[in-house]
């Protein structure tokens, strides 16, 4: 199984694309104060116009000398609109743990860059990215995202998971970025699992979420799968907001129609193998493994990616465009 969040950059936090639960590990950011000079407030302003909807909270603080430290824990991520410096001096004192600090980024008053400063993987990458939507070049300079690469905060996000022990990513972010690290495997409890520090453990953030499994044509279009989803959801009482992550099959990795809808409901997609989903093969006939040899992959990939390994709704073709299945 392989995880992915955007079609041209998995790494890459998306606008709306947030999780926020209690005992996440931090890798996303929901809370942003955007700490500005006064003469600066305008651009302030343009911001929180720009990506506020995608957040919970968005606050503008005009700067003092201690106002990172008055409100540092009360955001998860700081966007300083002022020079790298000044932030970089005003914080540095207050950093302790970076799966508890507070993410930072600074921009300029142009809009020209927005620069992660700490808290990469934690929700400055994301907000960078997120940014960019008013002109801004993130500059990223994590390893992972330099190289283009999803490093496993980023496959926790697209499955709606955190990470259970942070040391160990150190260690699974380098095999990221020299390809040496193979899908993320799942295994089903009760069982105790013995781990060393190179494996990093991922939790599911919610208990009784669904998964997506979808099937889609080549250029399929966003809306046909949002109605798509919408459609198979509401059948079984559920919503939206119940989705866990969309599962598919690597044969539909980059289509951009999937993916785009995906990011409308800040979910993350999840690749499944061929030969994980012929493990997982459903029980309604699929005319693709007649055509091509793959299993119906709605179902296979609802199946697989699901807690329970089980069908909350069998697979629907809409629109002769989008076929979807429920998992559980």
């Amino acid at each position: 199984m392989s995880t992915d969040t955007n079609t041209d950059d998995a790494d890459a936090g998306e606008s709306g694309g947030h999780c926020s639960t209690p005992d996440s590990d931090g890798e996303v950011a929901e809370e942003i104060a955007i700490i500005s000079f006064e003469r600066k407030l305008d651009t302030a302003r343009e911001i929180v116009d720009g990506i506020g909807d995608g957040y919970e909270q968005v606050d503008i603080i005009e700067y003092h000398g201690d106002v990172f430290a008055e409100h540092w824990g009360d955001y998860d991520c700081f966007v300083g609109l002022m020079a790298s410096g000044i932030a970089m001096r005003k914080t540095a004192p207050l950093l302790d743990d970076k799966w508890d600090d507070p993410a930072i980024v600074v921009v300029d008053e142009a809009l020209t860059w927005a620069i992660p400063i700490t808290g990469g993987h934690h929700g400055a990458n994301q907000v960078a990215h997120d940014l960019s939507q008013l002109g801004a070049v993130p500059a990223m300079t994590t390893a992972s995202e330099a190289a283009g690469k999803q490093g496993v905060e980023s496959k926790a996000k697209a499955l709606d998971a955190h990470v259970v022990n942070g040391d160990s990513t150190v260690a699974t972010n380098l095999a990221v970025l020299n390809e040496e690290l193979g899908p993320v495997a799942r295994l089903d409890g009760p069982r105790a699992v013995l781990v060393e520090d190179d494996v990093t453990v991922l939790k599911r953030n919610s208990e009784d979420g669904v998964v997506l499994g979808t099937g889609t044509v080549s250029g399929v279009k966003k809306e046909q799968v949002l109605r798509a989803w919408e459609a198979a959801l509401a059948d079984i009482d559920r919503s939206l907001s119940d989705v866990e992550f969309v599962a598919t099959g690597t044969r539909k990795e980059g289509e951009p129609g999937l993916y785009e809808a995906a990011q409308e409901i800040g979910a993350g997609v999840v690749l499944f193998e061929k030969e994980t989903l012929e493990r997982f093969e459903g029980p309604s006939p699929s005319r693709s493994k007649e055509l091509i040899g793959w299993p119906g992959i709605a179902e296979a990939s609802a199946i697989a990616g699901g807690r329970e390994h089980e069908l909350a709704r069998e697979k629907e073709r809409f629109e002769d465009a989008v076929t979807v299945a429920v998992g559980r």
